[in-house]
This record gives C-alpha cells, sequence and structure tokens, in this order.
C-alpha cells in the first residue's frame, strides 16, 4: 500500500514542510508506505496529472492552500478518469473551514484532514496499511467525512514532531523552512493564525541541536515560519544568543517578528549580530489607528518606527515590512499615508499586498458589513470595498509593481532617495511612476533590467530636466554598486579622457597594491576587467544632502571593489580619490 503525498509549490525553490512533517510523524514503520511528490503552480495541469499516473499509488493526499487550490481542484476532476480506483483526500488550510461543502462540491474526494494533521495522518495511513473496516474511519478524530460529525483532536505536542532535514539532498537548492513554536497570541481579524490561540513552543535544547544541524550543514536559508517569532521574549532570546554564539558565518536565518513587543536587551544582543545573519520581517498593514481597532491588532506604531530605526542603525540587519491594501476604514488617501509611513521606515524590502479573505477569518464573517467585495476563488483577494473602489485597486496593483521593479530590487537606492524629493512623498513618486509605464506602454512590454535604468531616467527628466547630469551619475553609480557591466550604458559619463589617469592608477597598485591588496596575483590589465573606475562631478554616495548644490568643478574618480560587498546589500565597496593625487578612502 502506498501513500502519495503531493505538495504544490507556488516556486521551484519552495519546499512543504507540512506533508514531511506527516511523514516523520508516521514512524519508521509505517514510512516504507509514504512517498512524497512536489510541483509547483507553474507546471501545466496535465504534466503533474501523467506524473501521478506514473507512480500509480493506492491513496493521493493533496496539501491545500490558496496558491495551489485552483490547480487542484481541476486534478480533482480528472484523476478519477486516469486512477479510477486510487482514494483521494485533502488536507490543508484552505480545506480545514468548509469541509463539508468541498466534500459536496467533489464527491470523488474520501474524506478531509482538518487541523493539524501529523496524528490524524498517522491513524489514516494504519488504516490502509492494517486493512482495517470501512466504518472504522468515523473514528479517528480530525477527519472530515460525509457522514458522521468530525471529532475534533488535540493539538500536536511539537517535541514529539521528528526533525525533518535529516537528508538535505532532498532539500538542495530550495528554503528550509522550520518551526519552533505553533499558534499566535494575537487576534488579527484576517488572519488564519487568530483562530489558533494557544502558543506551543518546541523545546529550546531539541531547537538547539536542530539549528545547530543547519549550522554545521552551512545551509545558505533557514526561514523561521513561526507566526510571532518573539511573542515568547524569553525563548526568542535563548534561540537568538545560540545562533549569535555558534554562527558560522554563512547560514542566515529569517524571522517574522512582531517590533513593538522588543525591549532594549533584545535590541542590545540584535546589534551584536554578524552582518547577515539574521533578518525580520515585521507586519505592520496599516498605520491608520480606527483600521488596526477594527482588525483586533494592537500595534504601537511609534513603538515600531522606534524598533525599527535602532535595528537600522547598526546595518546588520535586512528589514522587511508588509502593508496590507484592502482592510476596513482605509481608502485611497489614507493608504497613501500608510505608505509614506511605512516607506519612511526605510526597509530593505516593502511588501505592498492585498487583503485576502480567507476562509474562517472573521473578516470573511463581517465581510458584507464592511462591503468587502473579494473573489469567488482562491486566493479569495479584495476586489473592492466601502472605502476602496475597483478602479483604485487596480491604481495599487500598478504602484505595487513599481515598488517590486525599482524599491525591493535594491538597484536604484541613491536614485530614489533624491528622485523622492522632486514628490510629495514617495507614494506620489510611485503613482506617477506607473502612470508613466502605462503611458509608454511598459505594463505590456516591461523592460529588461538593465533597460529600467533608462526608463527610470527618462521619468526623473519628465520631473526635473535641469538635474539630467545629476540622476545621470546618480544612475551610474547605482549600476556599477551591483554589476561590473561588461558594456557600458548610454546615461554614463565618457571615460575616455580619463582613460591615462584610471590606467596610472592600476599601473600603481601592481607595483606597490594599497587598496587592491587581495587582487596582488594579477596584472593591472587583469585587475581592471575584475574591478571598476568611474567619475563623478556629484558626490552621490552620500544621503540627506542637496546634492545639486554640491556639485564639484573637478571630478573625482570612485573605485568599486566586487571582491568586497556589503554582507547586507550586496553592493560593492567603494573608494575614491580626487584627481591628480591617489589620496584614497571611503566615499564621504
Amino acid at each position: 500500500m502506498q501513500f502519495l503525498l503531493t505538495a504544490i509549490n507556488a516556486k521551484y525553490i519552495h519546499s512543504n514542510p507540512a506533508v514531511y512533517s506527516l511523514m516523520a510523524y508516521a514512524g519508521e514503520g509505517l514510512k516504507s508506505h509514504i512517498e512524497v511528490a512536489e510541483y509547483t503552480i507553474n507546471q501545466k495541469m496535465e504534466e503533474i496529472l501523467g506524473d501521478l499516473y506514473k507512480r500509480r499509488p493506492d491513496v493521493i493526499g493533496f496539501s491545500c492552500y490558496i496558491w495551489n487550490y485552483p490547480l487542484i481542484q481541476e486534478l480533482l476532476r480528472e484523476l478519477p478518469k486516469v486512477l479510477p480506483d486510487v482514494e483521494l483526500w485533502l488536507g490543508g488550510p484552505e480545506v480545514t473551514y468548509e469541509g463539508r461543502k468541498i466534500l459536496k462540491e467533489f464527491p470523488m474526494v474520501k474524506g478531509i484532514m482538518a487541523g493539524e494533521g501529523e496524528e490524524t495522518f498517522k491513524e489514516l495511513l494504519s488504516f490502509y496499511v492494517e486493512e482495517q473496516e470501512r466504518e472504522r474511519l468515523v473514528e479517528i478524530p480530525g477527519l472530515i467525512l460525509r457522514k458522521g460529525d468530525c471529532r475534533a483532536r488535540k493539538v500536536t505536542d511539537l517535541n514529539a514532531i521528528p526533525f525533518l532535514y535529516n537528508d538535505l539532498q532532498t532539500f538542495e537548492n530550495r528554503i528550509i523552512y522550520y518551526e519552533t513554536s505553533r499558534g499566535c497570541p494575537f487576534r488579527c481579524s484576517y488572519c488564519l493564525s487568530s483562530i489558533d490561540k494557544s502558543v506551543r513552543l518546541r523545546s529550546l535544547e531539541l531547537v538547539k541541536k536542530e539549528l545547530q544541524f543547519f549550522l554545521d550543514k552551512r545551509v545558505p536559508q533557514v526561514k523561521l515560519i513561526d507566526r510571532t517569532f518573539n511573542c515568547n521574549r524569553d525563548h526568542a532570546m535563548e534561540i537568538w544568543k545560540y545562533i549569535q554564539e555558534n554562527d558560522n558565518g554563512v547560514t542566515n536565518f529569517h524571522f517574522e517578528i512582531a517590533a513593538d513587543i522588543m525591549d532594549a536587551e533584545e535590541l542590545t544582543l540584535l546589534k551584536e549580530m554578524r552582518p547577515g545573519l539574521v533578518q525580520f520581517e515585521i507586519g505592520v498593514q496599516t498605520t491608520n489607528p480606527e483600521t488596526l481597532r477594527e482588525i483586533n491588532r494592537r500595534t504601537d506604531i511609534s513603538r515600531i518606527e522606534k524598533v525599527v530605526e535602532a535595528i537600522h542603525e547598526n546595518r546588520n540587519i535586512h528589514v522587511h515590512l508588509d502593508l496590507i491594501a484592502g482592510l476596513p476604514f482605509e481608502g485611497y488617501d489614507r493608504f497613501r499615508q500608510s505608505f509614506n509611513d511605512v516607506y519612511g521606515m526605510k526597509p530593505q524590502q516593502l511588501q505592498l499586498g492585498f487583503l485576502k479573505v480567507l476562509k474562517g477569518t472573521l473578516i470573511r464573517e463581517k465581510a458584507e458589513d464592511y462591503g468587502i467585495v473579494y473573489q469567488e476563488k482562491a486566493p479569495y483577494e479584495v476586489l473592492y470595498t466601502k472605502w476602496l473602489s475597483y478602479k483604485e485597486v487596480l491604481q495599487l496593483k500598478r504602484i505595487e509593481e513599481m515598488v517590486e521593479l525599482y524599491y525591493n530590487s535594491n538597484q536604484f537606492t541613491h536614485t530614489l532617495s533624491v528622485l523622492e524629493g522632486e514628490f510629495r512623498g514617495a507614494f506620489e513618486m510611485f503613482e506617477q511612476l506607473a502612470e508613466f509605464y502605462e503611458q509608454k506602454g511598459y505594463f505590456m512590454n516591461s523592460p529588461a533590467r538593465s533597460r529600467r535604468y533608462h526608463v527610470l531616467l527618462e521619468f526623473a527628466l519628465n520631473k526635473a530636466l535641469a538635474k539630467e547630469q545629476l540622476y545621470r551619475e546618480l544612475l551610474t553609480y547605482d549600476y556599477y554598486l551591483r554589476e561590473n557591466a561588461k558594456s557600458r550604458p548610454s546615461f554614463c559619463t565618457d571615460l575616455s579622457p580619463y582613460r591615462e589617469e584610471i590606467w596610472n592608477f592600476y599601473q600603481q597598485e601592481e607595483a606597490k597594491p594599497v587598496l587592491l591588496q587581495n587582487y596582488r596575483e594579477y596584472h593591472a590589465r587583469q585587475t581592471m576587467k575584475m574591478t571598476h573606475m568611474d567619475v563623478f562631478f556629484y558626490p552621490v554616495w552620500k544621503e540627506g544632502e542637496d546634492l545639486l548644490g554640491a556639485r564639484s568643478v573637478e571630478p573625482t574618480l570612485v573605485l568599486f571593489d566586487y571582491e568586497k560587498r556589503d554582507a547586507l546589500t550586496r553592493e560593492a565597496l567603494t573608494r575614491k580619490a580626487l584627481q591628480g593625487h591617489p589620496s584614497w578612502g571611503v566615499p564621504s
């Protein structure tokens, strides 16, 4: 008897810890009856159907989420045609809360595993392996069947779940997901985690042992999926101390945290972290007090601002901030303010997301009261509300794309910082950039990455033609910070008048290396190819200054060293020299 656990992930680099947890919990005696199959939503339904057919399992269980449920629904309708004797089961958050309705819609589905599935799946698998009587199914808690009531099952003891990653070959080139807790103490009305009111912790002894495994294996990134990692301060501090003390110089740990509950001791510890050791995702969602109250979110926005500012001070932690458009009591203009508030916190990533009206949440129950109209099918994304029209949602979608291309790419940091000053705020900048894309037809034919620099220059000159040279130099600086491009963009300054001076510098470094000691085994011409030197009249590396008024008569030569990169931003290290003499130092 073979039970096939099937996961359809959003991307290839993702994995599905749920199915591996079910397999691990089943134990050695039953593991031989389990197979895992992983696909992505980018694959064609026919391709997945064909692979499932070739595997010829006895039972198939699908792990259902909002991103993969439409594709799973297609498969459910076709599988009985090619595998008529295979029994189909569903599990996961997308099918837990409307089980009866789903069973009625899909008569080919045998049943649904509701809620946490480890113990339920183990008993279900035993039922098949032992070929028990069909009537015994109703005795298994946690199953939604066509007949009988679904008996609630107690939540799982996290310490009883075996470690999932003893064999890392399965997860090569994929993100490693790990959990140290389940549940959330907060009651946000849009979130499924608010339903699980208890917070359960995995023992620190186990957690440290398992984190050490990742450290020993030098895993590039471990993404912790705890809903609010620092909701238990002592638990969080112990783990942060452990990874700080056992840092291998390679592994990065990603945490979702509540910034407003962090204290001074936590912040002091975090300042000691190696740049790039940890990164934080912080859900702000909105800065509108009325909206925060309505969605049961007790967030101190001013405290978040102070904590994020404190985290930024040491330049060692990547910060990702989230916003949600479509929440109650927040229209387009008020969302503008929320956006500008969060943008002003200067996160490395700003996610402009849209409300998903999820099954089982309070906001879904009250959707009619709020005038929230959402997509009929997963992911149930908001279309419009009492406060936000569909036209405005579409406009925010275009702004979201601009934020992704120009802000979250981290390729235009210096240019955007200056360009924002031409507008009444960051939101207006991206709003007008989206309108510019619309007028030029770029949404239909999105420019390639290198072309986006030219597009941004064109947009900036529409607003401030007199600053053309400044924006050309800003874009040049941003461009070479990230890559040693082989072809030189047309917006860059002509370097031919400075070739001799540049060549003399590299010859001097070859003879007596000072700045380029890590290139001492290379000849000057080789080092020129491995690094880059450019000419600037404006101090474009400075922030928060009037660059237009700081133009120099004489140019400054700036060296870009790609062997030495900022651990947080991955930007090349830069050095400057005044023309005529090699007095080098960090641009200032």
